[in-house]
């Protein structure tokens, strides 16, 4: 039975924590940012746990982990 590929565009955008869960870079950081408030910036630092809507999803593109 031959392996199965990651998909590399998920294996660069999301990383599993120690627990398995995993966590993603929060949207909307990169340019524009004098039209949000400090809050939203604030806010949105740092990275952020997956939906858990979309966990089984994302957890299929990456078979064997990271």
């Amino acid at each position: 039975m031959p392996k199965m590929k990651t998909k590399k565009a998920a294996a660069k955008r999301f990383k599993f924590t120690a627990t398995g869960k995993l966590k993603h870079g929060v949207a909307g950081k990169r340019h524009r940012l004098i039209s949000h408030n400090a809050k939203y910036i604030r806010q949105n630092r740092g990275t952020k746990p997956v939906a858990k809507a979309d966990e089984h999803r994302v957890k299929k593109y990456l078979p064997y982990g990271l």
